[in-house]
């Protein structure tokens, strides 16, 4: 492996090189964490430049994580390959929302990689726990249809072998006893309806994994806005964390945004209709045609989404006080939604 992992890795000619300029313009650089991400380790880099030579003044290095079984669970996944096939193989010229990508390299053991990114600063992550309404999401909403129209019914989605990358297996596997521990852990935290509808996704594992839905585009994933960044004035967002991409419905990907983002459960209940049709307009602002009757039928599947991943994100990363509560969040709102809308009866 010829390139570093880690800023301590890092030499000054190194980042210049990786940023196009000659060696000796980099002086050095400092190093302070960022963001709250379980699967990778981020870092601003603050970079010392001989002169004024257009180059930027801070970066994102994103590095493979420092927990041992965060990195299992990517290499079995394919968690990195996908992050950085996505900069290199889709991201420029997409006119998707997210970051620019200055550099991209993975090793062939598809757990070392390093991305340098660029700086979105005084760009903020959302927040998770606190939650998001409706009128916030906006900008998220469409962003998702920014991405979801670039591969919408595309034959493109088969020739991408890293996006078609099927982890059936695995999760088939995997997610029962992760279930069977998520309920452990959750116990007191979590009600008994909310801890039951684990048992029935897992009661329902095929059929889940294997429904047809009514369009097939480049999903996100964990659309989530810890995964967000946004502009100062709240008007505009780009989308990061692309460890998660596959082929899917686009509806899935915004059922599980909203889910996961509304904390009242009437509040959220009010604003599915709402988003939906906001979102097929978006779709419609790109040229898509969507089936509004049957992506509402995803929808209503997709809101298993957000359950789902957090309980097999949560029993497959290193384990801190913040990710506890952020995953129950993430099961018990969407778990309310998913109830609501009678998700588990349509499989």
């Amino acid at each position: 492996m010829s390139f570093p992992t880690c800023p301590e890795a890092m030499s000054p000619a190194w980042l210049a090189g990786a940023l196009r300029q000659d060696a000796e313009t980099l002086r050095g650089f400092t190093v302070a964490k960022v963001g709250t991400g379980q699967m990778c380790d981020s870092f601003r880099l603050t970079l010392d430049w001989t002169g004024n030579i257009g180059a930027p003044a801070t970066v994102v290095a994103k590095c493979p994580s420092h927990d041992e079984a965060s990195r299992h669970i990517a290499k079995l996944t394919g968690t990195y390959v996908k992050e950085v096939s996505w900069y290199r193989e889709l991201a420029a010229g997409s006119g998707v929302a997210a970051p620019l990508c200055h550099h991209a390299e993975i090793a062939a053991d598809d757990v070392d990689f390093i991305l340098i990114l660029s700086d979105l600063a005084p760009a903020r992550q959302g927040d998770q726990l606190a939650g998001l309404g409706l009128a916030g999401l906006v900008p998220c909403i469409d962003a998702a249809a920014g991405l979801h129209a670039l591969l919408w019914n595309d034959p493109r989605l088969d020739t991408l072998p890293w996006l078609a990358r099927d982890n059936g297996d695995v999760i088939r596997a995997l997610f029962p006893q992760l279930y069977a521990g998520f309920r452990e852990r959750y116990a007191d935290r979590l009600e008994p309806e909310v801890l039951d509808l684990g048992a029935g996704i897992a009661q329902r594992l095929d059929t889940y994994l294997a429904r047809q839905t009514a369009a097939r585009t480049i999903v996100h994933g964990d659309l989530r806005i810890d995964n967000v960044l946004f502009a100062p004035d709240g008007e505009s967002c780009w989308l990061v964390d692309w460890q998660t991409l596959g082929c899917g419905s686009g509806a899935t990907d915004l059922a599980y945004l909203v889910g996961t983002s509304i904390a009242d459960p009437f509040e959220r209940a009010a604003a599915d209709r709402p988003a939906f049709d906001h979102w097929i307009a978006a779709l419609e602002q790109r040229g898509v045609a969507p089936n509004a009757k049957a992506l509402w039928t995803d929808y209503r599947v997709g809101a298993l989404s957000g359950y789902f991943m957090a309980v097999f994100a949560s029993m497959s990363v290193e384990r801190t006080a913040r990710g506890d509560e952020m995953f129950a969040v993430m099961a018990e709102r969407p778990a309310r939604q998913a109830i609501a809308l009678g998700s588990l009866e349509l499989l």
